[in-house]
């Protein structure tokens, strides 16, 4: 349940302000894209200048949803990034609480002292400070919460098809087609609400999992193969993946989404985590099943954090080096998983 309180601040903001930009992290995912489109959808008024920037390029599954050919990338972008945010009324932070998720963004956010700021997201421990803080760690996704909020502004808002469609999106996608995060029965009603706009969920799963390029089923491949280490001991499996291995399969960001779930598939199986060689770090994401919280392990040895059941991280040491220390640190961990 969304606060009355925090209806009326945002229903006043959208009656005094005209601009409004939509700011997504880098390297987004379909819940940061999805819950930004649906509120650009939402927003989208003649009357009003509403802009969605993100930092870097999102993945081609994700560029079919409604709007997304009007978003801003500030990698590419970046003159025509800042001076929408520089001239911006109103800032929204969605699907990211820390504000070093917006990488280059972020001084030029910072920048405009005068925007009010509103941070509607489902991460724990939000450290970006905002006007209106909007924030549910229960809720399955950033898109959950979204909705909820929408329906409180406006219950026929959602009916509307391009703001369903990219609220289901960013559902679907978060709870990686509703096997997890997935246990409350209010994502299920907010999914049954969203089908009744006449959404076709089946098209839009195709269109997103069904869309993948050749070179990124031929990277699993290689990855499943040559690439999958199993330590039935622990519990845990993981995938690594050098900078030459993902060049030579002509890597683009979110080729490897969904990566870090393969090896919960082995029996047995209760953590797993994913390896990246990209830039001068290695990038780290890192799942369970069950109690074991892979957010506190992040944070305490990866410079991460996240979810229960879902966090990331990096590390500047070598590949052999983050890997040997991974391993290292199961020893401690092997009661808990």
């Amino acid at each position: 349940m969304i606060p009355a309180t925090a209806i009326s601040t945002l229903k006043g903001l959208l009656d005094r302000h005209d601009r409004f930009v939509l700011l997504s992290h880098v390297n987004p995912d379909g819940d940061s894209i999805g819950s930004s489109l649906a509120l650009y959808n939402y927003l989208h008024d003649p009357g009003r200048e509403v802009t969605v920037i993100t930092p870097n390029d999102l993945p081609a599954f994700l560029k079919w949803l409604p709007g997304a050919e009007d978003i801003i990338v500030g990698k590419y972008k970046p003159e025509e990034a800042a001076s929408r945010i520089a001239a911006a009324e109103v800032f929204f932070f969605l699907d990211f609480n820390e504000p070093g998720r917006l990488k280059k963004l972020e001084s030029t956010v910072n920048g405009n002292r005068d925007a009010y700021r509103v941070l509607i997201d489902h991460h724990p421990s939000p450290v970006i400070e905002a006007g209106l803080v909007i924030s549910d760690t229960s809720v399955s996704s950033t898109a959950e919460l979204l909705y909820s909020v929408l329906k409180s502004l406006d219950a026929t808002s959602i009916l509307r098809s391009p703001v369903a469609v990219n609220l289901y999106a960013g559902i679907m996608t978060d709870t990686g087609c509703f096997r997890y995060n997935a246990s409350h029965s209010a994502t299920w009603e907010a999914v049954a609400d969203l089908m009744r706009a006449g959404i076709d969920i089946n098209d839009i799963y195709s269109r997103i999992y069904d869309n993948y390029s050749e070179h990124r089923m031929r990277l699993m491949g290689f990855a499943l193969d040559k690439k999958m280490v199993i330590l039935p001991e622990k519990h845990t499996g993981y995938i690594w993946l050098t900078r030459e291995e993902l060049e030579r399969y002509g890597y683009v960001p979110g080729d490897t989404e969904g990566f870090v779930n393969l090896p919960l598939s082995v029996e047995n199986i209760r953590f797993s985590a994913l390896f990246l060689e990209l830039g001068d770090k290695i990038k780290i994401s890192f799942r369970s099943k069950g109690t074991f919280a892979v957010n506190r392990f992040s944070s305490a040895y990866f410079n991460g954090g996240g979810h229960h059941n879902a966090a990331g991280g990096e590390c500047t040491m070598t590949m052999e080096e983050t890997l040997k220390k991974f391993e290292s640190l199961l020893e401690d961990y092997a009661h808990e998983i």
